[in-house]
């Protein structure tokens, strides 16, 4: 029987959530909910599922088995909860949520009530970014030195005009980081290790009527004692494919999109020419660099894939709940740091 999987919030992402549903393998959409009822009944004729006018409803229907959160940012925690209550396995668009505190509430009710949770970071499932992994975790890099990553992207002020939680902190929980960069924040923390240190600017330069940043910078310094800086940025005509840069003392790689842009070690071994070709022509879309909806579904469909056999096998989904807090603490120290001109040391209690 393929596991039932409801979808809460019906805005934009959902439908890449209902395209990765339909192509994994033991997985059916099979309900739909949104505040708007009109709004629900569209997605459920669009995509063949049941719609529903009330959450606790969709909770009591015997078919849902899994739900897919897929509301603005800061409005996960509330069905995250009620979902685990219900006994339901639970999988978050990023961010987990907008506040340490609301991500551990989530991450504790699902403990609480023995259901699976991730967090959706679909850019860790492509294969460029797994081979730049398994090269950091090889050694091949040597000693790390410099870990950098760009999102220079850019949003007209229709796009922040065409709802009213866009540019809050009280919904959208940030600007440029949280909402436009924070998978590449994610990609960069998982790859290089764990952030030790920031240091940040943050500034509103081309944008009216939002509350959050459009331009980001800081300077990182990892665990590993590796140093970088993340730019992101909503604020950049015509805005291009986000990038991350590694560096160390025995090598250097350059991830742009999904393409591998360079590779080059000191120490050589058969397989880097293969790689390099192979990933360099990785990218199907223009990664979201101007338009929030041109990417492609493939991540998202692997991670469900994950998901789905997490719950099968009992199992811990590749990412978890303190996987996806992770860049989202990573991303309010900056702030922290922007707003007090102080380094911002991590883990912050």
């Amino acid at each position: 029987m393929a596991l039932g999987f409801a979808i809460i919030g019906t805005g934009m992402i959902s439908r890449f959530h209902a395209r990765a549903i339909a192509d994994v393998r033991g997985a059916k959409l099979v309900a739909c909910y949104n505040r708007t009822a009109a709004k629900s009944q569209a997605f459920a004729i669009e995509h063949g599922c049941a719609a529903f006018d009330s959450l606790d409803s969709l909770l009591k229907d015997d078919r849902v088995e899994a739900v897919a959160i897929a509301t603005p940012s800061g409005a996960h925690l509330e069905p995250a909860i009620a979902a685990a209550k219900a006994g339901r396995h639970v999988i978050i668009e990023k961010p987990l949520e907008i506040t340490l505190k609301r991500c551990d509430q989530i991450i504790n009710a699902c403990d609480k009530y023995g259901v699976k949770l991730a967090t959706i970071y679909q850019s860790r499932f492509h294969e460029s970014s797994i081979t730049l992994k398994h090269a950091v975790d090889q050694g091949r890099f040597g000693r790390l030195t410099l870990g950098d990553a760009y999102v220079k992207w850019w949003r007209s002020q229709a796009y922040y005009d065409s709802g009213a939680w866009r540019g809050t902190w009280s919904i959208d929980g940030g600007g440029a980081l949280m909402n436009q960069a924070i998978h590449t924040v994610d990609l960069l923390n998982w790859i290089m290790g764990p952030v030790a240190e920031v240091q940040a600017l943050t500034a509103t330069l081309a944008h009216e009527r939002i509350e959050v940043e459009d331009v980001a910078v800081a300077a990182l310094r990892f665990a590993n004692g590796a140093l970088g800086v993340i730019e992101a940025s909503t604020a950049v005509h015509p805005g291009y494919l986000k990038r991350i840069e590694l560096h160390g003392t025995e090598g250097s790689a350059i991830l742009e999109e999904e393409d591998i842009k360079a590779w080059d070690f000191a120490k050589k071994n058969r397989s880097d020419a293969a790689i390099l070709r192979r990933m360099q022509a990785k990218k199907s879309t223009a990664g979201g660099a101007a338009d929030p909806a041109a990417i492609g579904h493939h991540g998202h469909a692997r991670q469900f894939q994950d998901f789905v056999d997490a719950i099968r096998r009992g199992s811990t989904p590749a990412i978890d709940g303190h996987a996806g807090r992770r860049s989202v603490e990573i991303i309010l120290a900056i702030y922290k740091s922007a707003k007090t001109g102080k380094g911002v040391k991590l883990p912050q209690p």
